[in-house]
């Protein structure tokens, strides 16, 4: 090395990994959102199939039909909907955590790094 300004490729590692470990925790958030919306509308529906009497007629979207189909059909797929997001975000929920967890480690390590490096950290960084 020939001056302090560079930076060592441990640390140029450990700044790549954050960044890696930042990006996974953006998308698994997204992915979050998206099955906690799929949650709460296949909840919403059970609700509203729960108002209904036992003479409703109930319709399901298939692409870009409406089918007729038997309320206790609609209301088991749902159901099994219902219960496979809530596990998806139960998941993702964990995922987030181990991540986030991992990208404060690392956090960490890249600090002391910093430090015993005799590199000051910028701002942003």
């Amino acid at each position: 090395m020939s001056g302090s300004s560079e930076i060592p490729p441990q640390v140029q590692n450990l700044f790549a990994q954050l960044q890696q470990l930042k990006v996974q925790i953006e998308a698994v958030g997204r992915q979050k959102m998206q099955v906690e919306a799929l949650l709460k509308d296949a909840e919403n529906a059970l609700e509203e199939l729960e108002k209904l009497d036992e003479q409703s007629v109930i319709y399901r979207a298939v692409g870009e039909l409406l089918i007729k189909s038997e309320r206790e059909a609609v209301k088991a797929d749902l159901s099994e909907k219902k219960e496979t997001y809530d596990l998806r975000s139960k998941t993702l929920e964990r995922q987030e955590e181990r991540v986030q967890k991992k990208y404060q480690q690392l956090q960490q390590q890249l600090q002391e790094a910093l430090g015993g490096a005799g590199v000051t950290q910028t701002a942003g960084a």
